[in-house]
């Protein structure tokens, strides 16, 4: 008789714009491996080839304005396809994922910034993702006017790309973003962490890795 793969730990990171999430992504996922954890890190919107071909859609300038419910469809859409051709064949082959966003910021985007009713996410929810929830999610948690001033900067530099279609939205919206996600982390203490990202990228580095491992490395 065949013996079962190891399950692998599944961590997203959350937050709003500007809030270094990709950044600490990258430094998670190496500090992990590291460890001699099997780890891939991944991203949302994005993750397999489908998926990436949405998040042209979602992300570019040239559509001004979605419909809001169309919008949320379109992203689970594509975390569909993430999940399908990335996500449950690297959890079930043993691997630790770390994915840069996920369901909440679905949540946090479509819901509470673009008034979205709370029952569509739920409906896509238990559809597309059959019951899979991270194991430990990362809300990195900054101001929406420093956030959007890290991102001005970055698109200021050299190598810096220009903002997406998120970024350029008003304060208001990017507002009510940062209060979505405090929601969320109030709401799923047991799987949600909020942490500063206002500190030094290696000090939140250094207090993301002590969470992942009070929760999942005992």
């Amino acid at each position: 008789m065949t013996a079962s793969l190891p399950l692998g730990r599944f961590i997203t990171l959350e937050g709003g714009e500007g809030a270094g999430k990709s950044t600490q992504a990258r430094r998670l996922a190496a500090a992990l491996a590291a460890e001699g954890l099997p780890v891939l890190r991944t991203r949302e919107p994005g993750g397999s080839p489908g998926a990436e071909a949405i998040r042209g859609l979602l992300l570019g300038n040239a559509v001004a304005k979605w419909d809001g419910v169309a919008e949320c469809m379109l992203h689970f859409a594509a975390r569909r396809e993430h999940l399908a051709a990335t996500i449950r064949p690297a959890l079930a082959a043993g691997m630790w994922v770390v994915c840069d966003r996920f369901a909440d910021s679905t949540l946090a985007y479509q819901c509470f910034g673009q008034g979205v009713a709370r029952s569509v996410w739920d409906g896509l929810a238990e559809l597309a993702l059959d019951g899979l929830r991270p194991d430990l999610t990362l809300v990195l948690d900054i101001a929406p006017e420093a956030g959007l001033g890290r991102v001005l900067e970055r698109a200021g530099q050299p190598a810096g790309a220009g903002p997406d279609r998120y970024e350029t939205m008003g304060l208001a919206f990017h507002q009510r973003i940062h209060a979505g996600f405090r929601a969320i982390a109030a709401a799923e203490p047991a799987r949600c962490v909020l942490l500063d990202a206002t500190c030094s990228q290696a000090a939140v580095a250094a207090t993301i890795l002590a969470a992942v491992r009070a929760r999942l490395l005992p």
